[in-house]
Protein backbone atom coordinates (compact mmCIF):
# COMPACT_ATOMS: atom_id res chain seq x y z
CA UNK A 1 0.00 0.00 0.00
CA UNK A 2 1.36 3.24 -1.03
CA UNK A 3 2.08 6.10 1.73
CA UNK A 4 -0.08 8.81 2.59
CA UNK A 5 -0.27 11.71 0.57
CA UNK A 6 -1.57 15.49 1.56
CA UNK A 7 -2.12 17.63 -0.82
CA UNK A 8 -2.05 21.07 0.21
CA UNK A 9 -2.97 24.80 -1.26
CA UNK A 10 -5.06 23.66 -3.51
CA UNK A 11 -8.37 24.96 -5.51
CA UNK A 12 -10.88 22.21 -4.54
CA UNK A 13 -13.57 20.93 -7.32
CA UNK A 14 -16.23 18.55 -7.18
CA UNK A 15 -19.07 19.10 -9.14
CA UNK A 16 -20.87 16.12 -7.12
CA UNK A 17 -21.36 18.41 -4.17
CA UNK A 18 -20.78 21.90 -5.52
CA UNK A 19 -17.47 22.45 -4.19
CA UNK A 20 -15.67 25.04 -5.12
CA UNK A 21 -12.93 26.40 -2.40
CA UNK A 22 -9.28 26.38 -1.23
CA UNK A 23 -7.97 23.80 1.14
CA UNK A 24 -6.11 20.53 1.02
CA UNK A 25 -6.99 16.51 0.71
CA UNK A 26 -5.65 14.36 2.14
CA UNK A 27 -4.74 10.07 0.70
CA UNK A 28 -4.80 7.12 2.90
CA UNK A 29 -4.83 3.60 2.19
CA UNK A 30 -5.69 4.68 -1.67
CA UNK A 31 -8.87 6.49 -0.45
CA UNK A 32 -9.92 10.22 0.44
CA UNK A 33 -9.61 10.41 4.34
CA UNK A 34 -9.85 14.34 4.43
CA UNK A 35 -10.62 17.25 2.42
CA UNK A 36 -11.74 21.11 2.92
CA UNK A 37 -10.44 24.04 4.06
CA UNK A 38 -9.34 22.29 7.86
CA UNK A 39 -6.50 20.30 6.00
CA UNK A 40 -3.43 21.21 6.28
CA UNK A 41 0.20 19.65 7.06
CA UNK A 42 -0.51 19.59 11.07
CA UNK A 43 -3.02 16.66 9.76
CA UNK A 44 -0.17 14.84 7.95
CA UNK A 45 0.50 11.51 9.45
CA UNK A 46 4.12 10.13 9.74
CA UNK A 47 5.73 9.44 6.53
CA UNK A 48 3.21 11.75 4.55
CA UNK A 49 4.20 13.02 1.04
CA UNK A 50 3.11 16.33 1.35
CA UNK A 51 2.15 18.20 -2.12
CA UNK A 52 2.38 21.90 -2.55
CA UNK A 53 -0.12 22.48 -5.13
CA UNK A 54 0.29 26.37 -5.00
CA UNK A 55 -2.98 27.08 -6.17
CA UNK A 56 -3.70 24.98 -8.92
CA UNK A 57 -7.02 23.03 -9.42
CA UNK A 58 -7.74 19.95 -7.95
CA UNK A 59 -10.86 18.13 -9.64
CA UNK A 60 -11.87 14.62 -9.60
CA UNK A 61 -9.93 12.42 -12.58
CA UNK A 62 -11.65 12.58 -15.60
CA UNK A 63 -13.93 9.61 -16.71
CA UNK A 64 -14.20 8.33 -20.16
CA UNK A 65 -16.80 6.68 -21.79
CA UNK A 66 -15.11 5.54 -24.57
CA UNK A 67 -12.06 5.06 -26.00
CA UNK A 68 -10.67 2.52 -27.81
CA UNK A 69 -7.08 0.84 -28.14
CA UNK A 70 -5.39 -1.54 -30.80
CA UNK A 71 -4.58 -4.41 -28.48
CA UNK A 72 -5.01 -6.97 -28.60
CA UNK A 73 -4.58 -7.43 -32.86
CA UNK A 74 -3.21 -3.79 -33.75
CA UNK A 75 -0.87 -2.92 -31.36
CA UNK A 76 1.34 -1.23 -33.23
CA UNK A 77 -1.52 1.14 -33.36
CA UNK A 78 -1.78 1.02 -29.56
CA UNK A 79 -0.53 -0.80 -26.93
CA UNK A 80 -2.08 -0.52 -22.97
CA UNK A 81 0.89 1.20 -21.76
CA UNK A 82 0.71 4.00 -24.34
CA UNK A 83 -3.06 4.28 -24.48
CA UNK A 84 -2.66 4.60 -20.45
CA UNK A 85 -0.28 6.60 -20.23
CA UNK A 86 -1.90 9.02 -22.82
CA UNK A 87 -4.86 9.08 -20.53
CA UNK A 88 -3.23 10.13 -17.16
CA UNK A 89 -1.49 12.56 -19.25
CA UNK A 90 -4.85 13.61 -19.84
CA UNK A 91 -5.78 13.70 -16.10
CA UNK A 92 -8.12 10.31 -17.52
CA UNK A 93 -7.98 8.10 -14.51
CA UNK A 94 -11.00 5.61 -15.26
CA UNK A 95 -11.88 4.93 -19.15
CA UNK A 96 -14.53 2.29 -20.70
CA UNK A 97 -12.39 0.54 -23.68
CA UNK A 98 -14.36 -0.10 -26.88
CA UNK A 99 -14.69 -4.30 -27.41
CA UNK A 100 -14.11 -3.44 -31.34
CA UNK A 101 -10.41 -5.06 -30.95
CA UNK A 102 -9.41 -8.38 -32.61
CA UNK A 103 -10.97 -10.68 -31.64
CA UNK A 104 -13.06 -8.76 -30.06
CA UNK A 105 -14.69 -8.45 -26.56
CA UNK A 106 -17.66 -10.43 -26.99
CA UNK A 107 -16.70 -13.45 -23.91
CA UNK A 108 -16.28 -13.37 -20.63
CA UNK A 109 -11.82 -14.81 -21.43
CA UNK A 110 -11.44 -11.19 -23.51
CA UNK A 111 -13.45 -9.26 -20.63
CA UNK A 112 -10.78 -10.74 -18.11
CA UNK A 113 -8.16 -10.45 -20.30
CA UNK A 114 -9.24 -6.65 -20.65
CA UNK A 115 -8.62 -6.41 -16.31
CA UNK A 116 -5.89 -8.04 -16.57
CA UNK A 117 -3.75 -6.13 -18.53
CA UNK A 118 -5.23 -2.83 -17.16
CA UNK A 119 -3.79 -4.17 -13.64
CA UNK A 120 -0.59 -5.04 -15.18
CA UNK A 121 -0.04 -1.42 -16.69
CA UNK A 122 -0.52 -0.07 -13.26
CA UNK A 123 -1.87 3.43 -14.70
CA UNK A 124 -5.42 4.59 -15.95
CA UNK A 125 -8.43 1.94 -14.78
CA UNK A 126 -9.61 0.58 -17.81
CA UNK A 127 -13.29 -0.87 -17.49
CA UNK A 128 -14.07 -3.43 -20.80
CA UNK A 129 -17.41 -2.64 -22.62
CA UNK A 130 -18.50 -5.76 -24.41
CA UNK A 131 -20.26 -6.67 -27.82
CA UNK A 132 -24.12 -6.52 -28.21
CA UNK A 133 -23.63 -9.00 -30.94
CA UNK A 134 -20.94 -11.93 -31.59
CA UNK A 135 -18.28 -10.88 -33.31
CA UNK A 136 -19.48 -7.05 -33.80
CA UNK A 137 -21.93 -8.73 -36.81
CA UNK A 138 -25.03 -7.24 -35.95
CA UNK A 139 -26.93 -10.71 -36.25
CA UNK A 140 -26.49 -13.02 -33.02
CA UNK A 141 -26.69 -11.57 -29.44
CA UNK A 142 -23.80 -11.90 -27.21
CA UNK A 143 -23.92 -13.02 -23.93
CA UNK A 144 -24.91 -10.30 -22.56
CA UNK A 145 -25.51 -11.63 -18.99
CA UNK A 146 -22.67 -13.32 -19.05
CA UNK A 147 -20.44 -10.45 -19.43
CA UNK A 148 -21.89 -8.14 -17.44
CA UNK A 149 -21.06 -10.53 -14.43
CA UNK A 150 -17.69 -10.83 -15.62
CA UNK A 151 -17.44 -7.15 -15.29
CA UNK A 152 -18.56 -5.56 -18.71
CA UNK A 153 -19.37 -2.27 -17.66
CA UNK A 154 -21.84 -1.64 -21.31
CA UNK A 155 -22.55 -3.11 -24.55
CA UNK A 156 -21.98 -1.72 -27.58
CA UNK A 157 -20.65 -2.62 -30.99
CA UNK A 158 -18.24 0.51 -30.59
CA UNK A 159 -18.21 2.01 -34.65
CA UNK A 160 -21.26 -0.50 -35.67
CA UNK A 161 -24.77 0.85 -35.31
CA UNK A 162 -26.62 -2.30 -34.51
CA UNK A 163 -29.17 -2.11 -37.84
CA UNK A 164 -31.44 -4.63 -36.96
CA UNK A 165 -34.53 -3.26 -35.07
CA UNK A 166 -35.68 -6.52 -33.55
CA UNK A 167 -31.72 -7.66 -32.78
CA UNK A 168 -31.91 -4.15 -31.00
CA UNK A 169 -35.14 -4.75 -29.54
CA UNK A 170 -34.12 -8.08 -28.09
CA UNK A 171 -30.68 -6.58 -26.46
CA UNK A 172 -32.67 -3.91 -25.06
CA UNK A 173 -35.08 -6.50 -23.31
CA UNK A 174 -32.24 -8.82 -22.53
CA UNK A 175 -29.88 -5.71 -20.71
CA UNK A 176 -33.18 -4.08 -18.88
CA UNK A 177 -33.02 -7.69 -16.77
CA UNK A 178 -30.10 -6.87 -15.07
CA UNK A 179 -29.56 -3.09 -15.60
CA UNK A 180 -27.18 -3.38 -18.54
CA UNK A 181 -26.30 -0.31 -20.24
CA UNK A 182 -26.75 -0.76 -24.63
CA UNK A 183 -24.54 1.71 -26.40
CA UNK A 184 -25.51 2.92 -29.84
CA UNK A 185 -23.39 4.36 -32.93
CA UNK A 186 -26.10 6.79 -34.46
CA UNK A 187 -25.56 6.25 -37.58
CA UNK A 188 -28.30 4.60 -39.99
CA UNK A 189 -25.48 2.18 -42.04
CA UNK A 190 -27.23 2.01 -45.86
CA UNK A 191 -28.15 6.10 -45.33
CA UNK A 192 -23.95 6.38 -44.59
CA UNK A 193 -22.26 3.61 -47.03
CA UNK A 194 -20.03 4.88 -49.06
CA UNK A 195 -20.21 8.48 -47.38
CA UNK A 196 -16.03 10.05 -45.61
CA UNK A 197 -17.71 13.57 -44.88
CA UNK A 198 -20.44 15.40 -43.47
CA UNK A 199 -23.13 15.98 -46.91
CA UNK A 200 -22.96 19.28 -47.95
CA UNK A 201 -21.41 22.46 -49.87
CA UNK A 202 -18.05 21.61 -48.90
CA UNK A 203 -18.46 17.86 -49.47
CA UNK A 204 -19.37 18.91 -52.80
CA UNK A 205 -17.13 20.96 -53.56
CA UNK A 206 -14.08 18.44 -52.40
CA UNK A 207 -15.77 15.97 -54.74
CA UNK A 208 -16.33 13.71 -51.76
CA UNK A 209 -19.27 11.16 -50.66
CA UNK A 210 -20.91 12.51 -48.18
CA UNK A 211 -23.02 11.23 -45.02
CA UNK A 212 -25.91 12.95 -44.76
CA UNK A 213 -27.46 14.09 -41.14
CA UNK A 214 -30.49 12.45 -41.41
CA UNK A 215 -28.65 9.51 -41.00
CA UNK A 216 -27.73 9.89 -37.13
CA UNK A 217 -31.80 11.25 -36.80
CA UNK A 218 -32.98 8.61 -38.10
CA UNK A 219 -31.47 5.81 -36.00
CA UNK A 220 -31.97 7.77 -33.04
CA UNK A 221 -35.70 8.07 -33.11
CA UNK A 222 -35.76 4.68 -34.05
CA UNK A 223 -33.81 3.60 -30.93
CA UNK A 224 -36.39 5.87 -29.21
CA UNK A 225 -38.96 3.83 -30.13
CA UNK A 226 -37.37 0.43 -29.25
CA UNK A 227 -36.68 1.66 -25.87
CA UNK A 228 -40.51 2.63 -25.14
CA UNK A 229 -41.34 -0.86 -26.59
CA UNK A 230 -38.52 -3.37 -24.61
CA UNK A 231 -37.36 -0.82 -21.75
CA UNK A 232 -34.20 -0.60 -20.45
CA UNK A 233 -31.84 1.81 -20.75
CA UNK A 234 -30.21 3.47 -23.82
CA UNK A 235 -26.69 5.53 -24.62
CA UNK A 236 -25.90 7.50 -27.56
CA UNK A 237 -22.14 7.63 -28.41
CA UNK A 238 -20.86 11.01 -30.21
CA UNK A 239 -24.21 12.84 -30.77
CA UNK A 240 -22.98 15.11 -33.76
CA UNK A 241 -26.57 17.37 -35.10
CA UNK A 242 -29.18 19.20 -34.29
CA UNK A 243 -32.24 17.14 -34.63
CA UNK A 244 -30.58 13.91 -32.96
CA UNK A 245 -29.99 16.50 -29.54
CA UNK A 246 -33.64 17.93 -30.10
CA UNK A 247 -35.00 14.04 -30.38
CA UNK A 248 -33.25 13.30 -27.21
CA UNK A 249 -34.08 16.43 -25.14
CA UNK A 250 -37.68 15.04 -25.85
CA UNK A 251 -37.37 12.10 -24.96
CA UNK A 252 -35.43 13.33 -21.82
CA UNK A 253 -38.30 15.30 -21.64
CA UNK A 254 -40.96 12.16 -21.90
CA UNK A 255 -38.94 10.55 -18.84
CA UNK A 256 -36.84 7.88 -21.22
CA UNK A 257 -33.97 6.59 -19.66
CA UNK A 258 -31.72 7.60 -22.22
CA UNK A 259 -28.49 9.42 -21.82
CA UNK A 260 -26.25 10.37 -25.26
CA UNK A 261 -22.20 11.83 -24.96
CA UNK A 262 -20.16 13.94 -27.12
CA UNK A 263 -16.70 14.56 -28.44
CA UNK A 264 -14.60 17.92 -28.14
CA UNK A 265 -13.77 17.40 -31.64
CA UNK A 266 -17.33 17.76 -32.76
CA UNK A 267 -17.93 20.36 -29.78
CA UNK A 268 -14.68 22.49 -31.63
CA UNK A 269 -14.61 22.12 -34.71
CA UNK A 270 -15.96 21.61 -38.51
CA UNK A 271 -16.43 20.04 -41.77
CA UNK A 272 -13.97 23.36 -42.56
CA UNK A 273 -11.37 20.89 -41.13
CA UNK A 274 -11.62 18.94 -44.21
CA UNK A 275 -10.54 21.46 -46.49
CA UNK A 276 -7.09 20.32 -48.17
CA UNK A 277 -8.02 16.59 -47.80
CA UNK A 278 -6.89 16.63 -44.20
CA UNK A 279 -7.43 12.86 -43.23
CA UNK A 280 -6.65 13.45 -39.61
CA UNK A 281 -10.47 15.21 -39.70
CA UNK A 282 -12.08 12.02 -41.32
CA UNK A 283 -14.26 10.79 -38.31
CA UNK A 284 -17.12 8.96 -37.06
CA UNK A 285 -19.29 9.98 -37.23
CA UNK A 286 -17.96 13.12 -39.32
CA UNK A 287 -17.36 17.26 -38.28
CA UNK A 288 -20.71 18.72 -39.06
CA UNK A 289 -21.41 22.33 -40.12
CA UNK A 290 -21.47 25.27 -38.34
CA UNK A 291 -25.00 25.02 -36.95
CA UNK A 292 -24.90 21.65 -36.01
CA UNK A 293 -22.44 22.23 -33.80
CA UNK A 294 -23.17 25.28 -32.00
CA UNK A 295 -26.75 23.06 -31.02
CA UNK A 296 -24.31 20.29 -30.11
CA UNK A 297 -22.72 22.53 -27.31
CA UNK A 298 -25.88 24.25 -26.75
CA UNK A 299 -26.97 20.87 -25.48
CA UNK A 300 -24.40 20.06 -23.29
CA UNK A 301 -25.16 23.51 -22.21
CA UNK A 302 -28.51 23.22 -21.17
CA UNK A 303 -27.90 19.08 -19.74
CA UNK A 304 -29.14 17.29 -22.53
CA UNK A 305 -25.89 15.91 -23.44
CA UNK A 306 -24.70 14.12 -20.53
CA UNK A 307 -21.10 13.70 -20.67
CA UNK A 308 -18.21 14.48 -22.96
CA UNK A 309 -16.20 11.64 -24.20
CA UNK A 310 -12.64 11.62 -26.18
CA UNK A 311 -13.73 8.85 -28.65
CA UNK A 312 -10.31 7.83 -29.36
CA UNK A 313 -9.20 5.66 -31.85
CA UNK A 314 -5.83 5.46 -32.57
CA UNK A 315 -4.44 5.10 -36.55
CA UNK A 316 -0.85 3.99 -37.85
CA UNK A 317 0.43 6.57 -40.38
CA UNK A 318 0.28 4.32 -42.79
CA UNK A 319 -4.31 4.16 -42.18
CA UNK A 320 -4.22 7.78 -42.44
CA UNK A 321 -1.37 8.80 -45.00
CA UNK A 322 -3.76 7.77 -47.94
CA UNK A 323 -5.96 9.77 -50.36
CA UNK A 324 -8.83 11.02 -48.23
CA UNK A 325 -11.86 8.56 -49.57
CA UNK A 326 -9.36 5.31 -48.28
CA UNK A 327 -8.34 6.94 -45.49
CA UNK A 328 -9.44 5.65 -41.76
CA UNK A 329 -11.82 7.28 -39.71
CA UNK A 330 -10.69 7.72 -36.24
CA UNK A 331 -8.85 10.88 -34.29
CA UNK A 332 -7.00 10.36 -31.12
CA UNK A 333 -8.37 12.33 -27.77
CA UNK A 334 -7.45 11.13 -24.39
CA UNK A 335 -4.56 13.54 -24.13
CA UNK A 336 -6.44 16.68 -25.73
CA UNK A 337 -10.07 15.57 -23.54
CA UNK A 338 -9.43 18.38 -20.52
CA UNK A 339 -7.47 21.06 -22.24
CA UNK A 340 -10.23 21.22 -26.03
CA UNK A 341 -13.02 21.33 -23.60
CA UNK A 342 -11.65 24.02 -21.09
CA UNK A 343 -12.06 26.00 -24.42
CA UNK A 344 -15.79 26.04 -23.91
CA UNK A 345 -15.19 27.41 -20.28
CA UNK A 346 -12.54 29.93 -21.68
CA UNK A 347 -15.29 31.11 -24.22
CA UNK A 348 -17.72 31.84 -21.85
CA UNK A 349 -20.07 29.00 -22.33
CA UNK A 350 -20.02 27.03 -19.67
CA UNK A 351 -19.10 27.36 -16.10
CA UNK A 352 -16.03 25.37 -14.42
CA UNK A 353 -17.44 23.17 -12.40
CA UNK A 354 -20.46 22.47 -15.00
CA UNK A 355 -18.02 21.30 -17.78
CA UNK A 356 -15.97 19.14 -14.60
CA UNK A 357 -19.48 17.02 -13.91
CA UNK A 358 -19.50 15.91 -17.50
CA UNK A 359 -16.14 14.88 -17.68
CA UNK A 360 -16.27 13.16 -14.41
CA UNK A 361 -19.51 12.26 -11.71
CA UNK A 362 -21.92 12.26 -14.84
CA UNK A 363 -19.99 9.40 -16.67
CA UNK A 364 -19.39 7.63 -13.81
CA UNK A 365 -22.70 7.10 -12.85
CA UNK A 366 -23.72 6.37 -16.81
CA UNK A 367 -21.60 3.66 -16.40
CA UNK A 368 -21.87 2.76 -12.93
CA UNK A 369 -18.53 2.79 -11.55
CA UNK A 370 -17.20 4.05 -7.83
CA UNK A 371 -15.56 7.12 -9.49
CA UNK A 372 -15.30 11.16 -10.54
CA UNK A 373 -16.19 12.54 -6.81
CA UNK A 374 -14.45 13.80 -4.29
CA UNK A 375 -15.74 12.55 -1.05
CA UNK A 376 -14.16 11.29 2.15
CA UNK A 377 -13.93 7.16 1.49
CA UNK A 378 -13.95 7.29 -2.09
CA UNK A 379 -11.11 6.62 -4.48
CA UNK A 380 -7.92 8.95 -4.65
CA UNK A 381 -8.18 9.23 -8.19
CA UNK A 382 -7.77 12.89 -8.69
CA UNK A 383 -5.36 15.19 -11.11
CA UNK A 384 -4.09 18.74 -10.71
CA UNK A 385 -4.34 21.38 -13.18
CA UNK A 386 -3.53 24.56 -14.10
CA UNK A 387 -6.69 25.89 -16.30
CA UNK A 388 -4.53 28.97 -17.80
CA UNK A 389 -1.30 27.24 -18.97
CA UNK A 390 -1.26 26.95 -22.21
CA UNK A 391 0.43 24.19 -24.52
CA UNK A 392 0.69 23.79 -28.22
CA UNK A 393 -0.03 20.00 -29.14
CA UNK A 394 2.93 18.39 -31.17
CA UNK A 395 3.45 14.78 -32.21
CA UNK A 396 6.46 15.11 -29.49
CA UNK A 397 3.79 16.22 -26.75
CA UNK A 398 1.75 13.42 -27.41
CA UNK A 399 1.69 9.73 -25.28
CA UNK A 400 -0.33 7.83 -28.02
CA UNK A 401 1.62 5.71 -30.67
CA UNK A 402 -1.10 7.22 -33.03
CA UNK A 403 -0.51 10.82 -33.45
CA UNK A 404 -4.09 11.12 -35.10
CA UNK A 405 -4.92 13.92 -33.62
CA UNK A 406 -7.26 17.07 -35.22
CA UNK A 407 -5.60 18.96 -33.01
CA UNK A 408 -2.49 19.39 -34.15
CA UNK A 409 -0.26 22.82 -33.72
CA UNK A 410 -3.28 24.26 -31.98
CA UNK A 411 -2.67 25.92 -28.53
CA UNK A 412 -4.71 25.15 -25.94
CA UNK A 413 -5.38 27.11 -22.30
CA UNK A 414 -5.07 23.85 -19.32
CA UNK A 415 -2.70 21.54 -18.87
CA UNK A 416 -3.05 18.66 -16.51
CA UNK A 417 0.16 18.56 -14.04
CA UNK A 418 0.12 15.57 -11.79
CA UNK A 419 -2.76 12.76 -11.97
CA UNK A 420 -2.71 10.90 -8.85
CA UNK A 421 -4.52 7.26 -8.91
CA UNK A 422 -5.60 5.38 -5.77
CA UNK A 423 -3.13 7.87 -3.98
CA UNK A 424 -0.26 7.36 -6.56
CA UNK A 425 1.25 9.85 -8.48
CA UNK A 426 1.21 8.20 -12.27
CA UNK A 427 1.84 11.58 -14.15
CA UNK A 428 3.64 14.25 -13.53
CA UNK A 429 4.59 17.02 -16.03
CA UNK A 430 7.72 18.08 -16.94
CA UNK A 431 8.92 21.16 -15.71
Amino acid sequence: MSRPVLVVNARLLDPASGLDRRGGLLVVGGRIAELGPQVTVALAPPGTEVVDARGLCLAPGLVDLRAGFGEPGAEHKERFESGCMAAVAGGVTSLALLPDTAPPIDDPAMVEFVARRARQVKLAKVYPQAAVTRGLQGAELAELGLLKAAGAVAFTDGFKAVADARVMRRALAYASMFDGLLVQHPEEPRLAEGGVMNEGAVASRLGLPGIPAAAEVIMVERDLRLLELAGGRLHFAHVSTAAAVAAIRAAKARGLPVTCDVTPHHLLLTEAEVEGYRTFAKVSPPLRGEADRAAVVEGLVDGTIDAIASDHCPQDQDSKRLPFAQAAFGVIGLQTLLPAALALVHEGRIGLLELLRRLTVAPAAILGIEAGRLAKGAPADFVLFDPDARWTVTEKSLFSLAKNTPFEGRTFRGKVVRTFVDGRTVYEAET
